[in-house]
């Protein structure tokens, strides 16, 4: 008797096959793992022992949060004047411009949704090879660009370029069950980044050098009315629905 092919499906954009019988379950097993260690990262920023633990994906989170409001003010019309990342895993995007309430309530936003968004096109990249690198690709290239022309410390000046060349070291040279699983890490860490702290999240700002400073939300507030808490509710519930699309868009084949 012949033995009947396996059967193969198609992702309907690249055109790449793979056996469903095989590959579907072990990508679901790679989606379980790194969404149980970016829960597990949460749960550990929360901490001063697990903030330090974790303090390279720490830097990486403040450089998704940061970027997102710098490069969101530079799309408004604002000058990105620069990126500080300290090393305790704190830092600040800088412009200058006059962008108004609204405006601002928009950079504000972005610096809570942006990393999600740029996180979860990453995950729908590991659909196929040719994406999965250039999605690699692309980070590592962002990654070194950023610490050029806006990376101001240390500290980001060393972390940076580490993920940028690990990053291209992996679509370069890695096989594609590895740069499956970073490009897809790599996006559930940016998408959870948001969550570096909870209490700026839902808090509507703290003092800072003896001055009150307005939180991302707080801000969004100020601006649209409804409370920071409001706004910190809305923005999980997006975050987490994205988050949840895009693995299933990722692991659907």
């Amino acid at each position: 008797m012949e033995e009947k092919p396996r059967p193969l499906i198609v992702p309907a954009k690249w055109g790449l096959p793979y056996a469903e019988d095989e590959v579907e379950p072990a990508i679901q097993r790679e989606q379980s793992y790194i969404v149980a260690f970016a829960v597990l990262t949460m749960i550990a920023w929360q901490t001063e022992i697990g903030t330090l633990a974790l303090m390279p994906f720490t830097l990486l989170a403040t450089w998704f949060h940061e970027m997102a409001h710098g490069l969101t003010a530079a799309a408004l019309g604002a000058d990105f004047d620069r990126l500080v990342i300290y090393a305790n895993g704190s830092g600040f995007a800088e412009y200058s411009g006059r962008l108004g309430g609204v405006g601002q309530a928009i950079v504000a936003a972005m610096g809570l949704l942006g990393p999600t968004i740029a996180g979860c096109l990453m995950i729908i990249a590991a659909r196929s090879r040719r994406a999965t690198r250039w999605g690699l690709l692309v980070l590592g290239l962002v990654l070194a660009i950023s610490t050029v022309i806006w990376v101001r410390s240390i500290a980001g000046w060393i972390v940076l370029p580490l993920f940028a060349v690990t990053a291209f070291a992996i679509a370069v040279r890695g096989n594609e069950r590895w740069q499956r699983i970073a490009v897809e890490f790599l996006g559930v860490q940016g998408a959870v980044s948001v969550y570096q702290d909870l209490g700026y999240l839902f808090s509507p700002g703290g003092v800072v050098g003896g001055q009150f400073v307005l939180s991302d939300t707080g801000r969004i507030a100020q601006a649209l009315l409804l409370p920071y808490w409001f706004w910190g509710g809305a923005i999980t519930i997006a975050i987490v629905a994205m988050v949840w699309k895009s693995l299933q868009i990722a692991g659907r084949y």
